[in-house]
């Protein structure tokens, strides 16, 4: 089976192809990247309008993927705004000095400075969509925000991110041990097994 992933980002293109591509799912990549319109409300409705703008140009079953951080005490901040959290005008805007992932981080670690409660999770929700039809799936993680970025592995919120049960935050976990724990590493298995209880539905 071959799918369409519709990211351009490295990072999350690299995540899903080390999941699914042990399992026989051939992941590949946009010829180009296109300018979708995240207008819904919700991680779900978000990654169906990217799924479904991706097919309908490249004609090839779409994976989108919508995810994101929620943090209990700004809930439910950053959630969709996840990869642009720096220039909204919740919590003042952050400038981005270096890349945007150290720019979220920065904005996010300043709002939570002087806060205790620091619970949060991670989200994904994972579209799975082609002509006239479409399935979805989700995963969440649970943890906590640190109080400063450790670890050099992942990408967005990683560095400051503490799963339930580790020391670790996911940036200092090795990829496979991440893939195991992950939000979209969860939703991506819920989606393999999906698609093997209802063989055919996507050829």
């Amino acid at each position: 089976m071959k799918l369409l992933v519709a990211t351009t980002n490295e990072g999350k293109l690299k995540e899903i192809k080390r999941i699914l591509e042990p399992l026989g799912i051939e992941v590949v990549p946009p010829p180009e990247k296109l300018e979708v319109e995240e207008t819904g409300c919700t991680f779900l409705e978000n990654a169906y309008l990217k799924a479904k703008a991706y097919f309908e140009k490249f004609r090839i079953p779409t994976l989108a993927d919508d995810s994101g951080l929620v943090v209990e005490a700004i809930a439910p901040y950053p959630g969709i705004y996840s990869s642009r959290f720096y220039e909204i005008e919740f919590g003042g805007k952050e400038e981005p000095k270096g890349n945007k992932d150290e720019a979220n981080i920065r904005k996010l670690l300043r709002l939570l400075e002087n806060t205790e409660n620091r619970n949060a999770k991670f989200v994904a929700f994972i579209v799975l969509y082609t002509e006239g039809k479409g399935v979805f799936t989700e995963g969440e993680v649970r943890g906590e925000i640190t109080r400063e970025p450790r670890g050099d592995r992942g990408f967005g919120y990683d560095p400051v991110f503490k799963p339930e049960g580790y020391e670790k935050t996911m940036a200092e976990l090795p990829p496979e041990e991440k893939d195991k724990i992950s939000h979209r590493g969860k939703a991506l298995r819920k989606l393999v097994e999906l698609l093997k209880n209802c063989e055919g539905l996507f050829g």
